[in-house]
């Protein structure tokens, strides 16, 4: 049973890295260097953290981006 449980949130897992990897794709982000991208992620955690403002704008560009997909 437990290595069900293993083998099920390990799945989760993966889906949910191929998931935050299709958001690199399209950003359109997919051939930048990984530093750049992690530098940049983590600049955008901070930036979070100090203000509710550019969460709410990120969000909406977000948002808008899926809507032009259909998704």
């Amino acid at each position: 049973m437990a290595r069900t449980m293993t083998s099920d949130a390990r799945k989760k897992d993966t889906r949910e890295k191929i998931e935050l990897g299709g958001l690199i794709v399209k950003a359109g982000l997919r051939y930048e260097k990984r530093a750049l991208l992690l530098g940049a992620l983590v600049e955008l955690s901070s930036r979070l953290k100090a203000d509710e403002g550019e969460r709410a704008r990120l969000i909406a560009i977000g948002a808008e981006a899926f809507s032009d997909d259909g998704e």
